[in-house]
């Protein structure tokens, strides 16, 4: 049974020749009847004859090792390119990559920064930035429990750096919310900083098999990078509020617990999905391996909405 969890050597090869050496009985043979001079050049002939094939031997030999060399320097290469290419790929897109803590305040204090200091987190998840306005694109489920906070005490804090590397950290609030997609848009103040919008790709052209990188906060962890491949295409699996979610991205890029809302990244760097849930054995809350990610495609159609009006188009009417 399984339940969806929402993801808040070298070979050595040995080659050997062998050939037939210059034998007696062939001496012989090849001797009989013939003249001192005839048996002369015979024996030279053959000695010849075994020579070059030693020589072509000694070189049939050493050709494969060299192949094998050569085959091995050149996988070696491939890999620090694939390894380079990755480590490019990590440094240009983790700075658009928010973390978030969903945290509730305590009852009893007045003092709000104080109370911020006795702040309970109950959860983390994962963002990203979408346009250098402090606009934050997350799961619904990420900030669920600010969305529907009756109390005054839930708060959202957004940690992330800017385009100069630094690190700060401010209050998120609520712009849209899309619960039927499991998306959720935020607003952060900027201040005069330039922020780093991930680079928008499409979901319409993936193709299964192809590689893809997922970027976020598992476990509280910032800035991991796990990789993989699209799995399946087309998927439907349920949102927060009991609805379905439709050609969801299957992955087996590692999506755990506080991956949720960060970006689903093709070879390019471009952001094809939002990581939002994945199947845990049932019982274990383990990851089966099977994660799903929300299509950019569905992303691109509904932000502007929830920006604008804070509500999905189908909501507004």
């Amino acid at each position: 049974m399984m339940d969806v969890a929402l993801a808040s050597s070298k070979a050595c090869y040995s080659i050997s020749y062998t050939f037939t050496p210059f034998s007696r009985s062939n001496s012989v043979l090849a001797s009989s009847g013939s003249t001192p001079d005839q048996r002369r050049r015979t024996v030279i002939f053959g000695s010849s004859l075994a020579l070059a094939s030693s020589l072509l031997a000694s070189n049939q030999q050493s050709f494969p090792v060299e192949s094998a060399i050569a085959l091995e320097q050149l996988k070696e290469e491939e890999l620090e390119e694939e390894e380079e290419r990755n480590v490019n790929l990590f440094q240009k897109t983790s700075p658009s990559v928010v973390y978030i803590e969903d945290i509730e305040l305590p009852k009893t204090s007045s003092d709000e920064s104080n109370a911020e200091d006795n702040a309970k987190i109950e959860g983390t998840g994962s963002g990203f930035v979408w346009d250098k306005l402090g606009h934050i694109v997350t799961n619904y489920h990420v900030i669920a429990k600010l969305a529907t906070d009756q109390s005054g005490l839930q708060r959202c804090k957004v940690s992330l750096v800017d385009a100069m590397g630094t690190r700060f950290t401010k209050d998120g609030k609520i712009v849209g919310l899309d619960p039927d997609n499991d998306l959720a848009v935020l607003k952060i103040e900027t201040e005069g900083r330039e922020l780093k919008p991930v680079a928008l790709g499409t979901s319409s052209d993936l193709r299964v098999g192809q590689s893809c990188f997922a970027i976020g906060n598992p476990y509280g962890y910032e800035n991991t990078l796990t990789i993989g491949v699209v799995s399946g295409l087309g998927r439907e699996i349920p949102s927060p509020n009991g609805k379905s979610i439709r050609e969801a991205i299957q992955t087996d890029a590692d999506i755990n617990s506080g991956n949720s809302g960060g970006p689903l990244l093709d070879s390019y760097g471009h952001t094809i999905g939002v990581n939002t849930a994945t199947f845990t054995r049932k019982g274990t809350g383990m990851s089966s391996g099977v994660n799903f990610a929300i299509p950019i495609d569905t992303v691109v159609r509904t932000v502007p909405y929830l920006i604008v009006y804070g509500t999905a188009y189908r909501d507004r009417f």
